[in-house]
């Protein structure tokens, strides 16, 4: 039985070097089927720091707040993504690790989640994200940890 390669997308090396509106348009191309669901959007994405938003509209639980769970796909596909430009083109993240503190709530408008590296190695990366509302409360801290291990 052969080993099932990874899909590992292609993103051309030069725009990792310095972000660029390009590379952010390549990386929303990928965004993958649950960041479209969610209507996550990326604003800002370098490996040292990862800028994206979310509706509220959308992603509630029954009470009509923002869903804690939401909130944790915010941050770590923020973590994820910025991890994922650590390490290509020679490694892939996988997310071994993430927490959430809920602090408050949201019922209306756009949350924004910046994910901020805390540690950048050859085999992982670790990213703090502070979710907060348009008034720019704290609504959420995590913090999420990526294993960079070689595409298969």
């Amino acid at each position: 039985m052969s080993e099932k390669k990874w899909d590992v997308p292609e993103v051309d090396p030069a725009l990792l070097e310095a972000p660029t509106a390009e590379m952010l348009q390549q990386m929303k191309s990928m965004n993958g089927a649950l960041n479209d669901k969610m209507g996550i959007e990326l604003v800002e994405l370098t490996a040292q720091r990862v800028v994206g938003t979310m509706p509220v509209a959308g992603n509630t639980q029954p009470y009509g707040l923002l869903h804690g769970g939401a909130s944790v796909v915010l941050a770590e596909t923020l973590g994820s993504v910025g991890s994922a430009v650590h390490g290509f083109p020679h490694r892939v993240p996988v997310g071994v690790d993430i927490n959430a503190t809920h602090h408050r709530s949201a019922r209306e408008g756009v949350v924004t989640g910046v994910a901020t590296a805390v540690h950048l190695g050859r085999t992982s990366a670790c990213y703090e994200v502070v979710i907060t509302d348009e008034a720019g409360r704290r609504l959420c801290t995590s913090r999420i940890t990526c294993a960079l291990i070689e595409p298969r």
